[in-house]
């Protein structure tokens, strides 16, 4: 049986398919579209409250977590942070189902930033687990996953709440059963031999150990003996990775138009984060969902599709990104910054929600283009490193945005305001890269004339030359 599960692990499929249903039952959430007014209805839990006071707590804590959970993903192997994620997943749906207390509820953020900081395990599970070559096909699968199955678990909880008429806490209890079976495959997933940066050096040497015995001292049993070699293997090791990950720095930052491309990543993603965790605040204050109906769901699923056909569209385009990149960036964000406004200033909810749904598509569209022009000049090793750096520069400004404009210790802002701020944040993006964009383009215009203007002097010299050596 073991060795029918050896050869079912060895290839590429059986961990792919393993995690991608992982990822579809893991994202397939029906009751995170209506978290807002679930809080302030059944919950009884205040906006106030919700807005500067409970939600900066979940961006505090992912903050904290995930450059601890960064290195322990690799030190680990995957499996074991992704087996994590899939048990705060449960406990996160527990709480949300039978907590009522405001303590109970804090604890919640905290539980939730846990969640989102393992994400880096799901998606750089199967660069370890998997050979190279069906990096890109497997990729696909997981991440195709993890949008159908968001959008059917938004689909799923729209139709529950309105067709059904099916109550918040009976879609919250539903959550928590697709979480639970999420868990459980997760447990199935075959641990990778060995980590990206953390080798498996000491894997090996245990195996080795074991394998023969009678090498060992008469007096030491094969136990202290593994475990002395993989002590210091582990020191060896850490050393090892340590050194890899500064290389790959310097490596992943050693190109000015990937550094561009990294800080749009970190702004960009920051105010995204902020407008995607407060936006249901917002659709609350423009229409109360204690005497409206509420249609996040149907919004976030049309959102999901619409702009992953906006992300499938970047691998057809015909575009030089070398050169009109940037200002490509400059120009989407410029589009993202109208919407927010949208968003924050209106008082229709139709009109809120389809600005939400352009927002988002066009950032979707610009993180595929971002992200493929990282991946496509670095190793996968580099590429890791530089997602994670991107990640935490990100989340760590966007925690300053969060303790600074929400957080009621500091400015405390109405969702309004804080909506205008982020539309301002935004506009300031744009008019960077637009900046950036337009000389990076005059530079190119400029060079490719001077090279041209060069070769035709050239032309012009050699073939005076050759009509001279003619006449002599």
């Amino acid at each position: 049986m073991s060795v029918c599960v050896d050869m079912r692990s060895s290839g590429w499929v059986f961990p792919t398919a393993l995690l991608s249903l992982y990822g579809f039952l893991a994202n397939c959430r029906p009751a995170e579209p209506f978290l807002t007014p679930y809080l302030v209805g059944p919950k009884n839990i205040s906006q106030h409250t919700v807005t500067n006071y409970l939600f900066p707590i979940w961006t505090y804590s992912y903050l904290s977590m995930l450059p601890v959970v960064f290195l322990l993903t690799d030190l680990l192997r995957y499996k074991p942070m992704i087996v994590l994620q899939g048990l705060f997943l449960v406990s996160n749906y527990l709480l949300l189902c039978f907590a009522s207390s405001l303590p109970a509820i804090t604890f919640l953020q905290f539980n939730f930033g846990v969640v989102t900081s393992t994400e880096v395990a799901y998606f750089s599970y199967i660069y370890s687990a998997i050979p190279p070559e069906h990096y890109q096909r497997a990729t696909g699968f997981v991440r195709s996953a993890m949008l159908t199955g968001f959008t059917f678990g938004a689909t799923l909880g729209q139709l529950l709440i309105s067709l059904a008429g099916v109550s918040y806490f009976t879609v919250n209890a539903i959550t928590l059963g697709l979480m639970g079976a999420a868990f459980i495959v997760s447990f199935n997933l075959p641990m990778p031999g060995r980590g990206v940066f953390f080798g498996s050096e000491v894997g090996e040497a245990a195996d080795q150990l074991e394998e023969k015995p009678q090498d060992t001292d008469p007096g030491v049993t094969v136990g202290q003996t593994v475990k002395a070699k993989a002590r210091w293997c582990s020191r060896g090791n850490l050393g090892r990775a340590g050194r890899r990950m500064w290389a790959n720095i310097k490596e992943s930052y050693s190109s000015k138009r990937l550094v561009y491309w990294s800080i749009w990543w970190a702004l960009a993603t920051a105010n995204y984060g902020q407008v995607f965790n407060y936006v249901q605040l917002m659709w609350d204050h423009i229409e109360p969902s204690s005497t409206s109906s509420v249609y996040n769901g149907g919004v976030e699923a049309v959102c999901t599709l619409v702009g992953a056909a906006a992300a499938f569209s970047v691998g057809y385009m015909k575009v030089r990104w070398e050169v009109w990149g940037e200002f490509s960036l400059g120009v989407f964000s410029a589009v993202g910054a109208v919407c927010v406004f949208l968003i924050g200033l209106t008082n229709n909810i139709w009109v809120s929600y389809s600005g939400y749904v352009i927002f988002k598509a066009s950032y979707m569209f610009l993180i595929t283009i971002t992200t493929f022009q990282i991946a496509a000049n670095l190793s996968m090793e580099c590429y890791a490193l530089t997602f994670g750096i991107n990640t935490f520069v990100a989340l760590a400004l966007q925690t300053v945005l969060t303790a600074v404009v929400v957080d009621d210790t500091a400015l405390g802002l109405d969702i309004v305001t804080q909506f205008i701020i982020y539309g301002c944040c935004y506009g300031a993006i744009s008019a960077l890269f637009l900046l950036r964009g337009l000389y990076t383009a005059c530079a190119h215009y400029c060079s490719s004339r001077s090279s041209h203007t060069t070769q035709q002097i050239q032309i012009t010299h050699t073939e005076g030359t050759d009509s001279l050596s003619t006449q002599m």
